[in-house]
């Protein structure tokens, strides 16, 4: 049961404890680990002594750190129209606004200098009920971003997000179509599409640059009227098993990275992560 594509996790989705969640993800046989709280503290929050921690317990396990899952752009646009109420704005430790992201792209880009990692994930800015409105607002922001991130050769990755005003695979097409910067790539979440009410796969897919995708979020969830039942990957709405093959199919070499949300059996969110983890390396070994 090889897997056809490397895999990875965001760590705390197995547990705030690092080294927990890196012994479970090793013996899953994930060799990349995405950074997004250790400790109960978000990424940028942790200190240069922290994060030397987490280097070394990667390093220790001959672990990738392959993302700086950064919470950039996840904030109001000033100006634009008002918030959509329907989407839960998950935060994960950081609670920023707008003024906030020169400051955190400048913290994020050192993270991912000190950390080795190629990729920063950024987002959209909280959805409104009329996403299109933000659209300059968003070019501009990105490009700033790309054209930051291009001296450090590092990657800008765009993530679908149903929370934010750029959630499915069309929207990701538009965005990616109007920012022309090589270093804009983009995170892929077949699940947030769905739920932001794309088919997205084979529909959302298809709509997307392949030669843009640099990441892949893994997880899964069927809806029951607008509210997303997260479960096991691979068991719910998502083809997992079309996804998977269509990228193989279009070149993809990055990684399949598992971001579970399902909070598990009796409620146990680790076990859930063990599960959903030997899921994603059954998938992408198929």
């Amino acid at each position: 049961m090889t897997p056809k594509l490397p895999i990875a996790a965001i760590t705390d989705e197995y547990s705030m404890d690092l080294n927990a969640a890196l012994d479970a993800m090793q013996a899953t046989g994930m060799t990349g680990a995405e950074l997004r709280m250790i400790g109960g503290k978000n990424i940028l929050d942790l200190t240069d002594v922290e994060l030397d921690r987490a280097i070394e317990a990667c390093r220790t396990r001959g672990m990738e750190i392959v993302s700086i899952a950064s919470p950039l752009l996840k904030c109001v646009l000033p100006g634009g129209p008002e918030i959509d109420p329907r989407f839960q704005q998950d935060v994960f430790g950081a609670v920023h606004t707008y003024e906030d992201q020169p400051r955190l792209a400048d913290r994020a880009f050192a993270i991912a200098r000190r950390t080795g990692a190629r990729i920063i994930r950024v987002f959209s800015f909280w959805r409104t009920v009329e996403p299109e409105k933000c659209h300059d607002g968003i070019v501009k922001a990105l490009t700033e971003l790309a054209d930051k991130a291009k001296a450090e050769n590092l990657i800008i990755g765009l993530e679908n997000e149903h929370a934010c005003n750029v959630a499915t695979g069309a929207e990701t097409a538009r965005i990616m179509a109007a920012v022309d910067r090589p270093n804009l790539k983009i995170v892929w979440d077949p699940a947030n599409a769905l739920v932001a009410g794309e088919n997205p796969y084979p529909e959302g897919y298809e709509k997307l640059p392949k030669d843009r995708i640099a990441h892949v979020h893994a997880k899964d969830c069927h809806m029951e009227g607008n509210k997303p039942v997260w479960g096991p990957l691979g068991t719910r709405a998502v083809d997992w098993h079309g996804q998977i093959r269509a990228l193989l199919r279009d070149g993809y070499k990055g990684y399949l990275s598992l971001e579970t949300h399902w909070p598990g059996p009796a409620g146990d969110k680790f076990m859930a992560s063990v599960i959903c983890g030997w899921n994603l390396r059954g998938l992408a070994a198929a």
